[in-house]
C-alpha cells in the first residue's frame, strides 16, 4: 500500500499533516488530515478505482501538498520514541507476546489518525520489549502514547517506560515518562539494526 504523509508547520508553530494512500486490496484511495495531535478528518474516500487511477490521485494529491506548503520530513527531523516493558523471563513468553501485539496495533491506529507517527519497529531484546515510533511531535507523541497504553494495555501501563531520541541518534534516548526516572535507558543492537534496515 503506497501512503504519502505530509506536514506544514502554522504561523502559530503548530504542525497540521496531510495524508493519502492509495490500498490496491480494497482499490480504495483515502485522504486523511488536520492538525497534529488531534483525531483527523478523512475528507476524502473513492471507492473502486483501478491501480492507475490510484497513482494518479497520488501523484495530484503530492502536486497539491507541494503547492501548499506540505512536505515529507526526513528522518533527522523528526524524533524516536522508544515504549519499553521489562520482561520476567529471559526468553519471551506467550503473555509477551500478545502484549507486543496489542501495543502494536493499539499504538499504529491511535498515532496515525494523530498525524503522530508510526510504528517502526517491535523487538525482544536484552532490556525487554521496546516498541519504537518515528514522530513529528514526540512531546504529543508521549502523552497519546500514554492514553493510548492505558486503553489497550491496562494492566501493563505502568510497567512502561516512554524514551525520546533525535532522529539521526536512535540510541541516545532520554527518558520522559514516568518522571523522575533514575535509570539509564539503553537501547538493544537489536532495536538499532531493525531502525537501520527500515530506514
Amino acid at each position: 500500500m503506497a501512503i504519502l504523509r505530509t506536514y506544514r508547520t502554522e504561523e502559530d508553530g503548530s504542525l497540521s499533516f496531510r495524508e493519502a494512500w492509495y490500498d490496491e486490496e480494497t482499490a480504495q484511495f483515502v485522504i486523511n488530515r488536520g492538525p497534529v495531535g488531534r483525531l483527523s478528518e478523512t475528507p476524502v474516500v473513492e471507492d473502486d478505482l483501478t491501480p492507475e487511477a490510484g497513482e494518479g490521485l497520488l501523484a495530484a494529491f503530492a502536486e497539491s501538498c507541494e503547492t501548499d506548503g506540505y512536505r515529507e520530513l526526513a528522518v533527522e527531523e523528526q524524533s524516536w520514541l522508544h515504549v519499553r516493558f521489562p520482561l520476567k523471563h529471559a526468553e519471551p513468553q506467550a503473555r509477551d507476546r500478545s502484549l507486543r501485539d496489542a501495543v502494536v496495533s493499539g499504538l499504529t491506529g491511535h498515532l496515525a489518525w494523530r498525524g503522530l507517527g508510526t510504528v517502526e519497529a517491535s523487538v525482544f531484546g536484552a532490556s525487554g520489549l521496546t516498541v519504537t515510533v518515528l514522530t513529528p511531535a514526540p512531546k504529543l507523541a508521549v502523552k497519546a502514547v500514554m492514553t493510548c497504553l492505558r486503553e489497550t494495555v491496562r494492566s501493563d501501563v505502568n510497567r512502561a517506560v516512554i524514551a525520546v531520541a533525535a532522529g539521526s541518534e536512535p540510541a541516545d534516548a532520554r527518558v520522559k515518562q514516568p518522571q523522575p526516572y533514575r535509570g539509564s535507558f539503553p537501547v538493544d543492537e537489536e532495536t538499532v539494526n531493525e531502525l537501520q534496515e527500515q530506514n
